[in-house]
This record gives structure tokens, C-alpha cells and sequence, in this order.
């Protein structure tokens, strides 16, 4: 089982009690999210690469420490936290349909970076 977390040391967050099994549940729902996006996506297709690495690592330990210390992104409940947002993302991205073309043509310049100079 490992060492038990008192405090993640940071104002406002508590500790999870089940750092595992939460971030397992989101992980599924972001992925079960994206598989209704098109496969040509660009959000879809590195958003799905980044859970599956996450997910994969959940398969391999069960200990929230070495969850923390492979995916390297902050603790367990900083981990929960930035999946919440990313499942509410994907979730706006299907209503938003970013892979669709645009309703008119953009003005001249839009996407070019640096802007040009006036």
C-alpha cells in the first residue's frame, strides 16, 4: 500500500481518497469522449495519446506516489483536477466542432504569425 498522504500541501486541495480509482474513471470517460470526435481531429489525436500514457501508467502501479512520480505532472489531486478540466474541454469541443471548416473565409492575414506590420 505505500505511505499514507496527510496534506497535499496545497491551500484548498484535500487529499483523494482514492487517487486511483478517480483518475482511472476520468481517463475512460475523456477517452469514451473523444472517440465520438473524428479520428482526423487534431485535438482528438493528442489528447488521446496524453490519457493513454496517463491510463497506461494506472495499470502499472497502484501506488499514488509512483502515479505522481511517472506521469510527472504534480500530485495525484492535481492530476484529478487537470483530467476534470480536460474531460469538461472535450466535452466543449464536441459541441464546438473545431474540425469542421469555417463558415466564411477568414480576412487576409489571420493566420499568419507575426502579424505583418501596418
Amino acid at each position: 500500500m505505500g505511505l499514507l498522504k496527510k496534506t497535499t500541501g496545497l491551500t484548498g486541495l484535500a487529499v483523494a481518497a482514492n487517487p486511483h480509482h478517480t483518475l482511472g474513471a476520468l481517463y475512460g470517460k475523456i477517452l469514451r469522449t473523444l472517440q465520438k470526435m473524428p479520428e482526423t481531429s487534431v485535438y482528438r489525436k493528442y489528447t488521446e495519446q496524453i490519457v493513454r500514457e496517463r491510463a497506461a501508467v494506472l495499470t502499472q502501479t497502484k501506488d499514488s506516489f509512483e502515479i505522481e512520480k511517472k506521469i510527472n505532472c504534480g500530485q495525484a489531486e492535481e492530476l484529478i483536477i487537470q483530467a476534470e478540466n480536460e474531460l469538461n474541454l472535450a466535452r466543449k469541443m464536441l459541441n464546438w466542432k473545431p474540425w469542421e471548416p469555417l463558415m466564411a473565409k477568414p480576412p487576409k492575414g489571420q493566420w499568419e504569425w507575426p502579424p505583418s506590420k501596418a
